[in-house]
């Protein structure tokens, strides 16, 4: 089963080779990983540069200077520049993020995930960060959504989803595509990455707003949207983001923002979160 990698990467010269030393140190080898650097202005090329000297299933890519800085629009219009420029054949593709540690045997038991179940299109393990020295999984979503820095897909899969939304949600829009789709999406809890940079990090001022958008382009209802922004604001500990993202939900009505996805996506969504919010609650 061949693994083909794409890491999109900007100013990523503390990070890059931790990650990259882990990923091409597997149990299971990559057939391709490929870097996409989206116009560094650290060391980060020169540092890509020499470690695709070294490794043979390691390239990387220079995109230039991105002029997206939209949560969720950079990185996948860096990943889609990478996608568009590879030449590898593959059965599951992913997308990681360049400032995580893998277990040495990651690849493995995402290869065995996937040979063991032909429904299974997504499949991954969970972030963890360090606090006070210690390890801790973080815990800013439900445990059935993969995180954005550790996709990973069934090429049927991702055809069927039609790729990777630029735009704020998209790490949730292409589980429930999968889903509405009947792809089966599931994570491994015994799966632990070290995540070297608090989520987010770079964009905490707009965050909440483009958080609000987002759930109004996915189109949640205000009862589904109001529950979810609530939610984020107590796992961050900041009640300020529930108001700024809720006033963003409110506003795009009247803005007339496009939505990501159609009415039968939609209601999928809605439906798929109401029937896990009463899973949770009963």
């Amino acid at each position: 089963m061949n693994i083909v990698i794409i890491i999109p990467a900007y100013n990523e010269e503390a990070h890059i080779e931790k990650c990259l030393t882990s990923l091409v140190n597997q149990s299971y080898s990559a057939k391709h990983i490929l870097v996409v650097d989206d116009g560094s202005t650290d060391k980060t090329p020169d540092i890509l540069s020499s470690l695709c000297s070294t490794y043979e299933n390691l390239t990387y890519a220079s995109r230039g200077k991105s002029f997206s800085h939209e949560p969720g629009s950079k990185i996948v219009e860096a990943f889609n520049f990478g996608l568009s420029s590879l030449t590898s054949s593959y059965d599951i593709l992913c997308k990681f993020d360049a400032d995580l540690i893998f277990p040495n045997h990651y690849l493995e038991t995402l290869r065995k995930a996937f040979e063991a179940n032909s429904k299974l299109g997504m499949f991954a393990g969970f972030c963890s960060i360090e606090n006070n020295g210690v390890w801790q999984i973080e815990k800013l979503t439900n445990p059935d959504h993969i995180r954005g820095a550790l996709k990973s897909y069934r090429q049927n899969c991702f055809r069927d989803i039609g790729g990777l939304t630029s735009a704020m949600g998209w790490d949730t829009i292409d589980e429930m595509k999968a889903r509405y789709y009947r792809w089966e999406v599931e994570t491994d809890k015994t799966l632990v990455v070290k995540h070297l940079k608090p989520t987010g990090l770079h964009y905490s001022k707009c965050l909440p707003i483009v958080f609000g958008i987002s759930l109004f382009r996915m189109r949640y209802s205000f009862a589904l949207a109001f529950l979810t922004c609530f939610k984020m604001a107590l796992n961050k500990n900041e009640l300020d983001f529930f108001y700024k993202a809720m006033l963003a939900y409110l506003k795009s009505n009247s803005r007339k923002n496009s939505f990501l996805i159609n009415e039968k996506e939609g209601d999928f969504i809605r439906k798929y979160r109401w029937r896990k919010i009463k899973q949770r609650l009963f």
